[in-house]
């Protein structure tokens, strides 16, 4: 009897532990929406936005401005530095055919790294670096162009947005620097630029979060609408 007792509290002690660890599990965190597959319209033109967290959160608002006039697909992750661009361009372009490709790398490659591999350190701090050389940066851009423009693709270039006073790992409004080689090499290329660093300006303080590089959700619509307005006109015949 004691023994069937033991027996029954060992049993009824391993449900009790397993709806605690049901309880407790974290919840799954909900995917974003700007990633979520496009199932093609037939007829109408295909675009792909690639960018990192600034165009992750305009993906969503250029996609219903250009609702019935283009398919707007974007990369299915945070495009990164420049360099992660030439590492996987290939992949994310994939075999389809693109009618217009609006891309951005900078703002992680302006982020100053450690002598250790730290990243956003202070920049006036020992030892600290680019993420990516400007003249690293001038290179990578320069293969990323001759393989987007080679897809047949028209190809349109981001200027990258502010940098407010205050932001963590980054030095104000070094995206002017980057924008400027970015600026050079697009020229050779005959590439147009979204002058999106200008748009944005014009009204930071309204659009942008406080010391950080990203934008309030009105923010992100307003960067949208000027990124629609570019592609709109690049998919005129």
């Amino acid at each position: 009897m004691f023994n069937r007792i033991l027996s029954s509290l060992f049993v009824i002690s391993i449900v009790a532990a397993s709806f605690v660890h049901a309880e407790t599990k974290p919840a799954k965190r909900t995917p974003n929406p700007a990633f979520a597959p496009v199932e093609d319209v037939a007829g109408l033109p295909r675009v792909l936005l690639i960018g990192d967290s600034i165009s992750i959160g305009y993906t969503l608002g250029v996609r219903d401005l250009l609702k019935r006039k283009a398919n707007v697909h974007r990369i299915p992750t945070n495009g990164g530095p420049s360099s992660n661009g030439v590492a996987n361009l290939k992949a994310w372009l994939g075999e389809s055919k693109w009618d217009v490709v609006h891309f951005n790398f900078g703002l992680h490659d302006l982020v100053y790294m450690g002598p250790k591999g730290e990243r956003l350190v202070d920049p006036k701090s020992e030892g600290s670096h680019h993420q990516v050389s400007l003249t690293d940066y001038e290179k990578n851009l320069t293969r990323i162009v001759a393989q987007l423009r080679a897809t047949g693709a028209k190809v349109i270039w981001c200027s990258t947005t502010p940098v407010p006073v205050g932001t963590k790992g980054r030095v104000p409004d070094e995206s002017i620097l980057f924008n400027e080689v970015a600026a050079k090499v697009m020229k050779a290329a005959s590439v147009p630029t979204n002058d999106l660093h200008s748009h944005a300006k014009a009204k930071l303080t309204e659009v942008q979060l406080p010391a950080n590089v990203h934008f309030t959700p009105a923010g992100s619509q307003y960067l949208a609408e000027k990124v629609a307005t570019e592609i709109e006109k690049a998919l005129r015949p």
